[in-house]
């Protein structure tokens, strides 16, 4: 009897305990809300003149050191790929050299403008393997096998990115950064003036050009005699009294004809895309210029340093308070 007492006894103990430390919990939050009003209140004057530099001074920055982006989507032809990287690795060293002589022979003015030119490959991992054009079938089969094989010995995703994989996608992203708001005539207009202007490359285009020409040609001339051959069957078809008995044959050469003649305009539809494609050795398909920066703190300073200010202050003033809290406990104890 004495011990569940005695059991009850220390319950109410601990549960007074807890009820006193919660309490006590709420009293230091209250007291920590307390003082910081006071201490809001009494150096009021000193925080809203903080906030007003800091207003300030941000919108000067933002209106002063703002930054834009531009992007040009480009398709390297005839397995232009590292050349289009040397090239723009080129520009990205001539801009850090400053080189004005340089970029003013390509017809570029405002070099300061210019902060960054990078580039980077547009990871699409379908297109690679999965070209839905009839010319690129081996191709495709070739790309699909080189994935798996990569894909052997690391996960997908890191091939996907990897160097050797993404350098071979059919799109690339060219990204400008600037200080100020450029035109297309001029800085994106002479880059890619540049990057078209390979002697070895654009003959090899030429030739490009010419062979898929040819290829049309000789499709169009297969069709004409698919359709001299069909014109002739019909002919005698209608001359034959017994058609039923020919439709229903197994070896009629019709529906295959049909079929080729189909394959051969599919054919010359795709090569007329091949065609459209290869009017430059590194084709611009998209361009988007002037895009405002806002990233990190981009554009955003009139809202962060005045913040920065503030509690810069703050801080300021509870080290200087715990320092002279803590240096007096230490003279104290010295004495």
């Amino acid at each position: 009897m004495s011990q569940n007492t005695n059991n009850s006894d220390n319950q109410d103990i601990d549960l007074s305990m807890i009820s006193n430390k919660v309490k006590d919990f709420f009293d230091g939050v209250a007291s920590s809300i307390f003082r910081s009003i006071l201490f809001f209140k009494s150096n009021l004057v000193r925080i809203s003149i903080l906030a007003a530099i800091g207003t300030g001074a941000g919108v000067y920055l933002d209106e002063t050191n703002k930054s834009y982006n531009s992007e040009i989507i480009v398709t390297p032809n005839i397995g232009g790929t590292d050349y289009l990287y040397s090239k723009i690795d080129f520009l990205s060293a001539k801009l850090m050299e400053k080189d004005t002589i340089f970029f003013k022979n390509l017809g570029i003015k405002n070099l300061s403008d210019i902060k960054t030119i990078k580039i980077e490959p547009i990871l699409d991992i379908y297109s690679f393997v999965n070209n839905s054009t009839s010319v690129a079938n081996a191709e495709n089969t070739q790309n699909f096998e080189l994935v798996k094989l990569l894909a052997e010995d690391a996960s997908l995703k890191d091939v996907i990115k990897d160097k050797l994989t993404s350098k071979n996608y059919p799109n690339h992203k060219i990204q400008i950064a600037t200080s100020e708001i450029i035109s297309k005539e001029g800085l994106i207009n002479p880059i890619m003036k540049f990057l078209n202007t390979d002697e070895y490359y654009n003959k090899i285009l030429k030739i490009s050009i010419e062979s898929v020409k040819i290829k049309m040609k000789k499709d169009e001339q297969e069709i004409v005699q698919i359709d001299s051959i069909l014109r002739f069957m019909t002919y005698n078809l209608g001359k034959n009294k017994n058609q039923n008995l020919i439709y229903n044959n197994e070896n009629n050469q019709i529906n295959p004809l049909f079929d080729l003649k189909n394959s051969l305009i599919n054919d010359i539809a795709g090569q007329k895309i091949n065609l459209e494609n290869l009017k430059l050795f590194i084709r611009d398909t998209s361009t988007i210029t002037n895009v405002l920066n806002t990233k990190l703190l981009n554009n955003k300073l009139k809202f962060f340093l005045p913040l920065f200010l503030i509690f810069g202050y703050i801080f300021i003033n509870l080290f200087s308070k715990f320092y002279k809290k803590y240096s007096l406990k230490v003279s104290h104890n010295k004495v």
